[in-house]
C-alpha cells in the first residue's frame, strides 16, 4: 500500500491515519510562514482532539538541535504523534517571527528553545518562560516526555 506523502502540519490522509505516519518538523524553516501553519496546526487539532506544540527555535542553536533530536526519539516521537500537532517556528538570530513569538513567550527570559502548548481553539496552556528547554543540552528524553505528558490533552498541570 502506498504511503502518503505529508507536510509537518497537514491533517492525515485517509492512507495514513495511524499516529505513526504523521511527520514532525525537522529543524527550522525561515522560509515557512510561520502564522499560516500556526493556524494550520490549530486547525488540525480541532479535528484530531490534540493540542498544538509551538517550538521556537533556530538551526544554529546546539539546544535546538538536541531537543529536535529528542523529538525524534524513541521515548518522545510516540507522545507527540499522539498527543501534538508541532510546528517549528525559526527565529533567526532573534530577528525573524519575534513579532509572533512575543504574542505566547518571553524569548528574552525563556531563550530557545522555547516551547508553547495551546489547545485547539488557540488558548495558551503552557509557556517555557522560565527557561527550560534553554539547557536542552542537559537534558534527557525523560524530561521532556515529562513535560509533553502533563500538557497532553486531559493531562495533570
Amino acid at each position: 500500500m502506498p504511503t502518503a506523502k505529508m507536510s509537518p502540519i497537514s491533517s492525515p490522509s485517509p492512507e495514513a491515519t495511524s499516529a505513526t505516519a504523521r511527520a514532525l518538523p525537522d529543524g527550522y524553516d525561515a522560509n515557512r510562514n510561520a502564522k499560516a501553519d500556526i493556524q494550520a496546526a490549530l486547525a488540525t487539532a480541532a479535528k484530531e482532539h490534540r493540542e498544538v506544540l509551538i517550538d521556537f527555535g533556530a538551526n544554529w542553536c546546539p539546544d535546538c538541535k538536541v531537543l529536535d533530536a529528542m523529538f525524534h526519539s524513541a521515548q518522545v516521537e510516540p507522545l507527540l504523534q499522539k498527543d501534538y500537532v508541532v510546528v517549528a517556528v525559526d527565529v533567526g538570530e532573534f530577528d525573524h517571527n519575534i513579532d509572533l513569538a512575543s504574542k505566547y513567550v518571553d524569548l528574552q527570559t525563556s531563550g530557545i528553545p522555547a516551547l508553547v502548548v495551546l489547545q485547539p481553539d488557540g488558548t495558551l496552556r503552557t509557556a517555557t518562560n522560565d527557561g527550560s528547554f534553554a539547557n536542552a543540552q542537559t537534558m534527557d528524553a525523560s524530561q521532556v516526555s515529562a513535560f509533553l505528558t502533563r500538557w497532553a490533552p486531559g493531562g495533570n498541570q
